[in-house]
């Protein structure tokens, strides 16, 4: 059939250049097929039938074609951006693609008797500029329909009673300059073919996107939540009274000894803990000052009554109960301890007062006044003379029996409380008080009125503080 069309041409063409000679020559007719500024019959350019078309019409046929493909990039089997080649930065250049069909049109003119007869295929390439700026502006994760979120690192977190492990997160972030090289060598390829493509899809790969750099199984983090959660739990209140020091994660954190999968906790940091725990809460041998029942401030320069702490003993014990890891509320382990405290006081009201000058005591029981009374110390030689001090009472008993080297003495109440001296009832002397010690003293002992002795007895207990001074 193609030849049959073909044989037909060109015997229509013979006849017309028969006739064209007829009516003034064949050259007027070729002159009109080379200045029509049209592709001859059976003209192809890369596919395309242009025969009978301009340039320019065949320059805006290409143009349109090669450039309506567009940029598809999926995340997860989902589209998130869509681009025209235009919007990519990829645009045909009009004015070299223009050139390159005008050298179609002369080739064909060149050529043309053989172009009217036979027809010409041509292959012209479609030029594309390319906008680095747009492209890097459009091929971009913040233009993607999904939002961006960061990976996060698989962390150690508290809960304020145990640790545990927050596992990572994996979000969606990535560099843009990995994904722009990928969709350049593809948008290039696309570009440079000779006929028109289908849309381009492009999946990001998953090895683009940013991971956590610590996940979940990290093994030096495991180890060091398991570490710590053998400590955490610890929290030991030690008791002053209503005065409290508490020992939890926060101090044992700081004693905590580390050395890969091995910890301890360190007796030199304990210790000095305790330490400063003695330098601040004890009372033992201290100098107190106190105010009297008269409102005067006395000062007691040393005590042999109050608190002392067992720094090695408490050292000790703050290291089982932290390694035991559970919750205890205790008083400290003391080598020395009064009768009551609370924080330094270690009075909280309950002593007795007994003012040598004026030979006259108070006993007070949490701050109450329970008795008063007119006394007889020791005489004033240094052999017998009352000592002076802040003291335990020792222990109390009734009845009891007292002796020196010359002298024994049968009471109902005695409570000592320093070097053979006590408080009890004297039933051989008539009368307390004034300037009687001075000439009739005791041995040391505190002579008290019967009734006086028996309710100090009756309301005091060892331990309790006997405060002395003149």
């Amino acid at each position: 059939m193609k030849k049959k069309r073909k044989g037909i041409r060109i015997a229509v063409l013979v006849i017309v250049i028969c006739l064209a000679i007829g009516l003034g020559g064949v050259g007027f007719y070729l002159y009109q097929k080379v200045n029509s500024g049209l592709f001859f019959e059976d003209t192809v350019i890369n596919g395309y039938d242009v025969a009978g078309k301009t340039c320019k019409e065949v320059l805006l046929m290409l143009k349109e074609d090669y450039s309506s493909p567009t940029l598809t990039i999926n995340e997860g089997g989902e589209s998130v951006l869509t681009l025209t080649l235009e919007e990519a930065g990829y645009t045909v250049d009009q004015m070299q693609l223009l050139s390159n069909i005008q050298e179609c049109m002369r080739t064909q003119n060149l050529g043309l008797i053989i172009s009217l007869f036979e027809g010409n295929t041509f292959e012209v390439e479609v030029p594309f500029a390319f906008d680095e700026t747009v492209f890097s502006q459009a091929v971009a994760a913040a233009n993607f329909s999904k939002p961006r979120t960061a990976s996060v690192d698989a962390s150690m977190e508290y809960n304020g009673t145990e640790y545990y492990i927050q596992p990572e997160v994996y979000g969606n972030e990535f560099d843009d300059a990995q994904l722009q090289e990928l969709v350049k060598e593809k948008m290039d390829e696309l570009t440079s073919q000779s006929r028109p493509q289908e849309d381009l899809q492009i999946d990001v790969p998953e090895e683009f996107y940013y991971l956590p750099a610590v996940t979940q199984d990290d093994h030096d983090m495991n180890i060091l939540m398991d570490i710590y959660n053998a400590y955490c739990k610890a929290n030991i209140t030690l008791t002053f009274g209503e005065v409290t020091e508490v020992v939890n994660w926060d101090t044992v954190q700081q004693w905590l000894v580390i050395d890969g999968a091995e910890s301890s906790i360190s007796r030199d940091s304990v210790y000095n803990y305790v330490t400063e725990l003695a330098a601040k809460y004890d009372t033992l041998y201290y100098s107190r000052t106190f105010t009297a029942s008269d409102g005067t401030e006395v000062t007691i320069p040393s005590s042999d009554y109050g608190y002392q702490m067992d720094i090695d003993g408490e050292t000790d014990q703050l290291l089982a109960d932290i390694y035991s890891n559970t919750t205890v509320t205790r008083e400290p382990v003391y080598a020395v301890s009064g009768y009551k405290r609370n924080g330094r006081d270690d009075l909280c009201g309950t002593y007795v007062e007994i003012n040598l000058t004026r030979q006259h005591l108070w006993f007070y029981i949490d701050g109450e006044m329970i008795v008063e009374s007119d006394f007889v110390s020791g005489l004033p030689t240094a052999e017998r003379e009352t000592a002076t001090g802040a003291f335990p009472l020792a222990f109390k008993e009734s009845p009891s029996v007292l002796e020196g080297d010359t002298w024994r003495e049968e009471v109902t109440f005695w409570m000592p409380f320093h070097d053979g001296q006590g408080l009890h009832d004297a039933p051989w002397r008539s009368s307390f008080g004034g300037n009687i010690y001075q000439t009739n003293g005791s041995h040391g002992c505190v002579n008290l009125p019967y009734a006086a002795a028996e309710t100090i007895y009756n309301n005091i207990e060892a331990g309790t503080a006997i405060l002395l001074y003149k």
